[in-house]
């Protein structure tokens, strides 16, 4: 296994062809940032794995060289993502792949410092621009529902999901895929997902800044489809990119919103189920 380059995350054109690179972003002001909630929380760039941890492609873990009071400290926070872990497993989540998947990222490190005691409560939390990340039940239900079908132990090929906001249900995805890419259309939000993922380490996922109404059909078909906002219908150029067998996860509504699943039975055929209510941020055009 290698080690990820620095200049993690990769770019997109460097897996793909006839993709324009981003111009060179400018600086995000916010504290929100892994580095400084490493560096608060667990005394080391290196996140915290429990035992047994997946070995993933995407995932390169470092050996800890933290003093005793700071593994003390690493410790208590798997403690609480187990239990977190736990909630999300009575309250229905049953796939093994994507429990220790919640498991093994840190949430912690997603949001701001002065919000860390709630990093683990099962609540949406704020992360600027108006947008949130999402409770860690309805990540887990949303990537255990893309799966559904899928034999036992099986891993997803080529995921995209669209909102990558702080970066969280990005990193989850990479532990239960071969390739992730994410797509945000706010550059400062962007930019805070790399800063993010950075101390992470994932070599398998791609993050893009882009209009993720259109999805990235250079990319396509992919074997399952995130939005991590609702829409009053999902966008045709989504369906299109979606694998024959494969299955899309979205928020379809306004003030009421309901969890659907669409999957794609063939070359022009579409079937979809209402899961369950929910509520995300609206699903808007365009970049900013």
């Amino acid at each position: 296994m290698k080690d990820a380059r620095p200049n993690f995350p990769l770019p997109l054109s460097s897996v793909t062809s006839g993709v324009r690179k981003p111009g060179t972003p400018a600086p995000v002001q916010t504290p929100q940032t892994a580095t400084r909630n490493a560096t608060t929380y667990t005394g080391a760039r290196t996140p915290p794995s429990p035992s047994p941890a997946p070995r993933t492609p995407g995932y390169v873990q470092a050996a800890s060289s933290a003093p005793a009071a700071q593994r003390s400290d690493l410790a208590a926070t798997e403690a609480v993502r187990r239990a977190m872990v736990g909630r999300v497993a009575r309250q229905g989540v049953r796939d093994p792949q994507v429990l220790m998947a919640m498991e093994t990222v840190p949430r912690h490190l997603f949001i701001e410092p002065a919000m860390s005691g709630q990093a683990y409560v099962d609540a949406s939390l704020p992360i600027g621009h108006n947008q949130t990340i999402s409770q860690p039940y309805i990540v887990a239900r949303m990537i255990e529902a893309m799966r559904e079908a899928m034999r036992p132990g099986a891993t997803l090929g080529k995921v995209l999901e669209i909102g990558t906001g702080c970066g969280y249900q990005a990193a989850v995805l990479s532990f239960v895929a071969k390739e992730v890419y994410s797509i945000e259309r706010i550059k400062p939000l962007h930019e805070l997902a790399k800063t993010n993922l950075r101390p992470l380490r994932i070599s398998n996922l791609r993050l893009q800044y882009g209009d993720g109404m259109l999805g990235l059909p250079q990319v396509a078909p992919f074997d399952g489809i995130i939005l991590a906002a609702a829409g009053l219908e999902v966008p045709r150029a989504l369906l299109e990119q979606l694998a024959i067998g494969a299955h899309l996860v979205a928020p379809v509504g306004a003030q009421v919103q309901h969890l659907h699943r669409i999957t794609r039975t063939g070359k022009s055929e579409w079937t979809s189920e209402t899961l369950e209510a929910c509520h995300f941020v609206p699903l808007r055009p365009g970049t900013i």
